[in-house]
């Protein structure tokens, strides 16, 4: 679905089963943001294709962090010439303990070939300057990508509508997770992306957000 201009927003809506939200940045940028899991990428991309994007158009692979409901479909575009993304934090963690999620769910660790590793400040995709922001508490390597030009905030598990990411998963941390947020919410952003739940738009109800989160949810973690 097309929320903006080149922004597109694909949101996980099934209630059996756990995926992620994915969003994709068009005009020259050409970015998707978390592919989510391998079963469900066919589906993805359908709804891309509705939207006129085909997979052929990706340019880069961009992940906020290594949990397999938002990393595992990345092993379908290693080594196609795709780049793919992630925070160099994030590839020490699941180089190590974050490996054990895949287990748990009973998934094998894809191989994924990280071609463009990301370290915190700015980068430019395709002519488009973003910021990279290391934003660790649900993992150690999670980031968020901050899109000024259009005030655009893809927090990943960080922070949702009215709710955070947990921290109870290997590498997490709760008192860094509510560090993140209190960072996240210094930014001036029109949407906030969040990897779960809905997509929050226009600029006074994120703050809201944030407020609502910092005032009500930080207490319990």
């Amino acid at each position: 679905m097309r929320l903006a201009e080149d922004l597109y927003v694909y949101e996980w809506m099934n209630f059996f089963d756990n995926n992620c939200n994915s969003y994709y940045i068009g005009g020259n940028v050409r970015a998707l943001i978390d592919p989510g899991l391998k079963k469900y990428l066919p589906d993805l991309l359908k709804l891309m294709a509705e939207d006129g994007i085909e997979k052929e158009a990706i340019r880069y692979i961009i992940n906020t962090h290594s949990h397999p409901d938002h990393f595992e479909s990345s092993e379908l575009f290693s080594g196609s010439g795709i780049a793919i993304a992630i925070h160099t934090k994030e590839i020490e963690f699941m180089n190590g303990p974050g490996a054990r999620l895949y287990d748990w769910f009973g998934l094998q660790f894809p191989e994924v070939e990280i071609s463009m590793p990301l370290d915190s400040g700015k980068v430019i995709l395709g002519d488009t300057v973003f910021e990279i922001i290391l934003v660790p508490g649900h993992s150690p390597g999670s980031l968020a990508l901050y899109w000024p030009e259009r005030k655009a905030l893809f927090s990943g598990d960080v922070i949702f509508d009215q709710n955070v990411g947990r921290s109870d998963f290997p590498g997490g941390d709760g008192g860094l997770l509510k560090k993140s947020i209190l960072d996240l919410s210094a930014r001036d952003a029109d949407y906030l992306l969040p990897g779960h739940m809905g997509v929050i738009a226009d600029s006074d109800r994120v703050k809201r957000n944030f407020e609502m989160v910092i005032k009500n949810i930080f207490p319990y973690i």
